[in-house]
């Protein structure tokens, strides 16, 4: 049986294979630290190949670069042998849930999710750290420091000495924050589908640098909008120009955009109207001529239209200045099917009836979202859902994430936001899918960053973000499925509207599945079996560290094997051995011990699709020997594994 490597992909090796497939003569060999050889990139053959002229030297090109960035790439692209522990004491309907809250740095999470949700994802919304100039949270090993910065930008010697004066701008920063995006951005968009689509929201100080590293990494034919959302009605007294905006940058994972058109409202769909009882329903007037400016007059459209009913005749305009948008074949088939307006008193000019049947579902979006709430609706969100007001410090607003989710998502998509803070996308999707009956799913990622001491969260009784990012989740769950068990009341059972609102309660999904980043559950010796020596090897004998549970290897099984986390498990005795059922029989896994051949036989005959043991599960060796031909016996299609 082969080994489970129980690690996340290393995408350098993946980049340098699909390399070498393109440029084969540009594949070498190198030596790694330990002196073993390993497969690498010539760099000057591969510009050459790029090139069609002699390269003989660095070249000037246009490119978003600072101190750190190839640091960040290289990090992003570097395994790490860590996994995703589930944790159902803080999970709400663990076992039927498809929502998911990894609690851990984000870098980590995007590794860990690459093999389970590579191109699944169909929108990613973040709301990273904005750049204020302060030290980050998110310290990656690649993160410059001050004195680094300088040396790399000849600002100082590496005695300290300096070369030139210091700039008050923050370009160290700049450096900072980048590489902290870089490398969350390149992974995040390996997990989006074709279709799909990232929101970004930014302020003024990055607005700049992210959408030119945007563009980097997703090309610049996939940026899709710069929307403008106004975030408040009053700007602020203690600057000559107030600011009232920021920014939500759109881009997509190709050229299909994967948008959807903005909703109509309560208000557009009311001129709709049908006074004439017209069999096609609702219509509104629209103009029938044509715009003749710059030329485009045309005689053959310019002629009189005669009321069937009055006689009156109609011309589009001054003789050789205006003409109808339709010839006088086409006029006289709208006249026939009663989709010419003349007015009520049938005195006026025609009008084409322009019927909500025919129109686009929705309409377009605009790069101006002042119909948006305003960012004190965030707070006043939380404060409600709480009863504590400066819980958290500027949230999002959930009808503002919710635009996004109307536009990016469709009925039955995944949503990410892998900087989660309090929620407000969960909250937002399961607020969505209560509206329209959907069923997205929600993946949050939040780093369990302190809240600091002293503060309104730690009055509250919250130490960590995502303890009150988990508990609005909880809270506003609850919430919004007591708003639609309110819409029943004085509904009859009959109704379509009573069925309408009892599928939505038993399709909405206000769970969600705990699962905290740590370090693998496997021992060192897993990984580097020939590092251990003779006087160890008696230490050694399990492979898997004392304080794992059987479930906590079941999800590393499941990342490594690329099965999705949210699937639901349930738990059997066999032959007296339980065994983790995955999405019924998509994935069999035990990890007791003493496993004999009457119990890998009964295993057999469920005829798994993938079946997963400890190395060291099986009573004997003749048994561990034997399991692949009683397999292939009983269910030869199982995919056999051992970890």
């Amino acid at each position: 049986m082969d080994k489970l490597k129980l690690h996340s992909k290393d995408l350098t090796a993946e980049n340098i294979e699909k390399l070498a497939a393109l440029f084969p003569n540009c594949l070498t060999e190198t030596t790694d630290e330990d002196g073993s050889i390993k497969h690498a990139i010539d760099f000057d053959l591969l510009r050459q190949e790029l090139s069609a002229d002699l390269v003989e030297g660095p070249q000037e090109r246009y490119r978003l670069d600072w101190p750190g960035k190839r640091e960040a790439l290289a990090t992003a692209n570097a395994p790490i042998a860590k996994t995703l522990r589930p944790c159902r004491d803080e999970s709400v309907d663990f076992d039927t849930t498809k929502n998911l809250y990894i609690e851990g740095d984000n870098l980590d999470a995007l590794k860990l999710l690459q093999e389970t949700y590579l191109n699944k994802i169909k929108m990613i919304y973040i709301d990273p750290p904005y750049n204020t100039g302060k030290d980050f949270i998110y310290s990656d090993d690649f993160s410059v420091d001050r004195k680094s910065y300088l040396e790399n930008t000849s600002q100082v010697s590496s005695s300290g000495d300096r070369l030139r004066a210091n700039s008050e701008s923050n370009g160290r920063f700049h450096s900072d924050w980048l590489s902290m995006m870089l490398s969350r951005i390149r992974l995040s968009r390996d997990l989006l589908q074709d279709d799909g689509v990232l929101f970004i929201s930014i302020d003024d100080g990055e607005i700049s640098n992210l959408r030119r590293l945007c563009d980097e990494v997703f090309g610049e034919d996939n940026f899709v909008a710069q929307i403008i959302w106004k975030k408040r009605n009053t700007p602020p007294n203690d600057q000559v120009i107030g600011t009232q905006h920021d920014y939500i940058l759109l881009y997509s994972r190709t050229a299909d955009r994967g948008l959807e058109l903005r909703k109509r409202s309560v208000d557009q769909i009311a001129r709709y109207k049908n006074p004439d009882k017209h069999p096609k329903g609702p219509w509104a007037s629209g103009d029938l001529t044509a715009n003749v400016k710059g030329g485009r007059y045309t005689a053959k459209l310019d002629y009189p239209i005669k009321n069937p009913r009055t006689g009156e005749e109609f011309h589009p305009g001054t003789k050789g200045r205006g003409n109808w948008r339709f010839n006088n074949e086409r006029i006289e088939q709208l006249i026939n099917n009663n989709e010419i307006y003349f007015g009520k008193d049938d005195s006026s000019r025609p009008k084409l009836k322009r019927f909500l049947c025919d129109v686009k579902s929705g309409t377009t979006w605009t790069t101006l979202w002042d119909f948006a709430p305003l960012n004190t609706s965030g707070s006043n969100e939380i404060k409600d859902i709480f009863d504590v007001a400066n819980l958290f410090e500027n949230p999002k607003p959930t009808d503002l994430v919710k635009l996004m989710l109307e536009a990016g998502s469709n009925l039955d998509g995944i949503v990410l936001d892998f900087f989660s803070g309090s929620a407000t996308t969960a909250h937002a999707v399961m607020k969505l899918n209560a509206e329209d009956g959907g069923n997205r799913r929600h993946i949050m990622v939040q780093l369990p960053e302190a809240c600091s001491e002293g503060s309104e969260p730690q009055k509250a009784g919250y130490k960590t973000i995502p303890e009150i990012g988990k508990e609005r989740i909880r809270r506003a769950g609850t919430k919004i499925r007591a708003e639609l068990e309110a819409q029943l009341e004085g509904e009859l059972p009959e109704t379509d509207k009573h069925q309408e609102i009892t599928a939505k309660l038993a399709n909405l999904d206000t769970g969600f599945r705990v699962l905290k980043v740590d370090s693998s559950n496997m021992a060192d010796v897993y990984y580097r079996p020939d590092e251990v020596t003779q006087d160890g090897l008696a230490l050694q004998v399990e492979n898997i560290k004392p304080d794992r549970s059987p479930e906590d290897l079941l999800f590393q099984v499941l990342l490594d094997w690329g099965v999705d986390l949210a699937l639901p498990i349930e738990q059997e005795t066999i032959a007296g051995k339980t065994v983790f059922f995955v999405d019924n029989n998509a994935l069999a896994a035990c990890f007791d011990t003493g496993l004999d051949e009457d119990f890998v036989k009964e295993l057999a005959k469920r005829q798994p699709l993938r079946a997963v043991f400890r190395d060291a599960s099986f009573a004997t060796d003749a048994t561990k020997i034997n399991i692949e031909q009683i397999f292939k016996a009983l269910s030869p299609h199982t995919d056999l594994k051992a970890i």
